[in-house]
């Protein structure tokens, strides 16, 4: 007898002297254009959210009150680490369909992330949606995304309709100070992005009582937009307002060069003028054009100015706003997902109900994230920056601002 409880305790030490299995990675699928026209912006938000990946999975004590950052992975899993299972959708609604279909059929992902256009987040989250897989909305805006009673669709940037009112309280209090602005100028690309801003951005004016001179629709494929501009050129509004993506973004500042527009101020909906190709490709040109953002570097010390320099140190260039938004979705779903304790879908989408993150947790000026009944972050918050020289800064609200605004924008004059 005494010698088998002495062999069962000899085992019984054995099996404690034996590190436990490490937990197994949690998979996130995550899909962006990485090839196509918006593929620099695609890669650039793949390499934020690689970023994410790299402080959940490793510790960065450094990053105070960011959740997760401190320590190895995620602890109510074991301290198990974050796979990101990534996908190009090429800028197409259809092939966006066929990897989020892929990412949970076969990839098996307890949770998917992207897709910076919206009319990609809007096929693609249809997919997550039927099969009862969570999605992480971190940019795309078009209203319809959460319009539709979806149960599985988390949004957490701002969105159109808070874009436009900014817009308009920003251009109000311009007019206050003395600027010339009575009409605006809507430049859109119609894809499901550029008509849903433009029609919220349309009736924002109207209630702001400013009037609308032109609303310009056109394709994001565009390789001639001379028409569009001279039509700007005859209505001569005070502002234009453009929704763009990259490639025309970049082809308005040289066509309104070319033909020798200049209005007294230019605001880029984000998008296009956010992507790091903008400013090596027209900074010259288009000296004051004023962009939105929920991103500030910050100053050297905090959170975000470190995070910045990890960005830079991936990549050789600043964070921007829009990869900064897919950052933030991230770590927004790798909080959930920890809460969760889990990698069934159910109780990751639970989790994702619950979350209530103050803005001490968060890189982003959100005023917090907290989403309500359609997925929405109800909570999310932006400003308006300048680009002046080889940089944007902020100059909107005054309570955030760094630098005075300039206006009129010089342009290239």
């Amino acid at each position: 007898m005494h010698r088998t409880i002495s062999v069962a305790a000899a085992a019984v030490f054995a099996a404690l002297a034996v590190p436990a299995l490490a937990a197994g990675p949690v998979k996130i699928g995550v899909i962006f254009p990485l090839s196509g026209n918006a593929a620099s912006a695609g890669n650039a938000a793949r390499a934020a959210v690689e970023l994410g990946a790299e402080i959940v999975n490793t510790p960065h004590p450094g990053l105070k009150g960011l959740p997760l950052a401190a320590g190895k992975g995620l602890p109510n899993l074991g301290g198990a680490k974050i796979e990101l299972v990534v996908a190009d959708h090429q800028g197409d609604p259809s092939v966006g369909q066929q990897q989020t279909l892929r990412l949970i059929t076969q990839e098996k992902v307890a949770a998917l992330l992207g897709a910076y256009q919206s009319n990609v987040s809007f096929t693609a989250t249809a997919v997550a949606e039927r099969y009862g897989v969570p999605f992480v909305v971190g940019d795309s805006v078009a209203a319809n995304i959460t319009g539709r009673g979806y149960k599985w669709v988390f949004r957490v940037t701002p969105v159109a309709s808070d874009f436009a009112n900014n817009y308009m309280l920003f251009l109000a209090d311009m007019k206050k100070a003395g600027r010339k602005v009575d009409s605006v100028a809507i430049v859109n690309e119609n894809t499901d992005y550029g008509t849903s801003v433009a029609e919220t951005t349309q009736q924002a004016a109207q209630q702001h009582g400013f009037k609308v001179v032109a609303q310009i629709p056109y394709s994001a494929k565009s390789t001639d937009v001379s028409a569009q501009v001279l039509q700007l050129k005859e209505k001569n509004p005070d502002v234009v307002i453009f929704i763009s993506y990259t490639a025309d973004s970049i082809l308005y500042m040289k066509t309104m060069k070319d033909l020798d527009y200049h209005p007294a101020m230019i605001i880029g909906d984000d998008s296009g003028f956010s992507d790091p190709s903008f400013i090596p490709a027209v900074a010259e040109i288009a000296q004051g054009v004023m962009n939105r953002s929920a991103w500030d570097i910050g100053r050297p010390g905090s959170v975000t100015y470190a995070i910045n320099e990890l960005y830079k140190k991936k990549t050789g260039r600043d964070l921007d706003d829009t990869s900064g938004r897919d950052m933030q979705a991230f770590f927004v779903l790798a909080d959930a997902i920890n809460r969760a304790g889990s990698t069934d879908p159910a109780k990751i989408q639970a989790a994702l109900k619950a979350t209530d993150l103050k803005p001490a947790q968060l890189m982003m000026g959100y005023r917090s994230v907290e989403f309500d009944a359609t997925g929405q972050n109800t909570e999310a918050a932006t400003y308006l920056i300048q680009l002046q020289g080889k940089a944007y800064k902020a100059v909107w609200p005054p309570k955030d601002a760094t630098a005075a605004i300039e206006w009129p924008m010089k342009g290239w004059k």
